[in-house]
């Protein structure tokens, strides 16, 4: 990773924060998009312990609100004359249907749009930077769930778990779909399901939700150092030069449900994310 420039969301906790440890390690200048200034400023301290030659920056936006997603896009395209991978990896879980600025429902925005924002506001970067990288980080949350393009937002019966797996069910259709229309410019696009991982997601849900996070985490799930050890494979291995469109768990390809794998649904769902976000550039098919 010496030299490489990574940019990535949700990277001042969890496994993000522990990937960006790891790559600033191995030599990465980490540019990180963060929403919380105090947790952003105690992350960038420990990259440049680790990293004290390269330049790491945060660029604060809340990546769930549309403007300021395409806002911190357009600086750092500005700033960057070179993106070797963009991580998307900002997501959460709620407990309540909420709705953002922009009308979209919260889990949709995050853990979708703002994939999808950011990196459109960064192709031409990533092309010109090419052989580059794209790493989506999704679920097997996604299994057993439908799209449902007549309620992106969730709007009737709203069920956390459901839209939470839908997102991550987005992911994966907008990882294939991305990977198609990237295809032979040397940026491949890739997503992997973490594991069950011991952070602080599910921490704010309440009630019988609430409880069943904390009781799975204490029994079921793994360290962070784990979850975050496909993020990094993903970023820096030479095992995945030119290994596009593909779904991974443990550091190896794994199939995604046939869902997941509808082309048909991964087009119509890019031309509705289009739609949402408006005043982006169009990625011709």
């Amino acid at each position: 990773m010496k030299g490489k420039v990574v940019v990535i969301t949700g990277a001042t906790s969890g496994i993000g924060a522990v990937a960006a440890d790891k790559m600033a390690s191995m030599g990465a200048r980490i540019v990180a998009i963060a929403r919380d200034r105090s947790r952003g400023e105690t992350a960038l301290s420990r990259w440049r312990k680790a990293g004290p030659d390269a330049n790491h920056r945060v660029y604060y936006a809340d990546v769930s609100v549309l403007q300021q997603a395409k806002r911190v896009a357009a600086e750092i395209a500005a700033a960057e004359t070179q993106i070797d991978v963009l991580i998307n990896n900002a997501g959460a879980l709620f407990d309540r249907r909420q709705v953002t600025s922009d009308g979209l429902e919260l889990t949709f925005a995050t853990n979708h749009m703002s994939y999808f924002v950011v990196t459109l506001g960064l192709w031409d970067r990533l092309v010109s930077s090419a052989p580059a990288r794209i790493i989506n980080t999704s679920s097997e949350a996604h299994r057993r769930m439908k799209m449902d393009f007549g309620d992106l937002q969730s709007v009737h019966g709203y069920s956390p778990l459901k839209s939470y797996g839908r997102s991550k069910l987005s992911n994966i259709l907008f990882t294939r779909e991305l990977a198609r229309r990237l295809k032979g410019t040397g940026v491949t696009a890739n997503c992997l399901h973490p594991g069950f991982v011991n952070t602080r997601f599910g921490d704010d849900a309440r009630g019988l939700l609430g409880l069943a996070f904390r009781f799975a985490k204490r029994g079921f799930a793994i360290s962070m150092e784990k979850g975050a050890e496909t993020i990094v494979y993903l970023a820096s291995s030479p095992e995945v030069n030119g290994v596009t469109g593909e779904y991974f768990y443990q550091c190896r390809t794994k199939m995604p449900t046939t869902e997941a794998q509808d082309d048909e649904a991964g087009k119509h769902l890019w031309r509705e994310s289009e739609k949402l976000a408006g005043n982006l550039s169009q990625i011709s098919a």
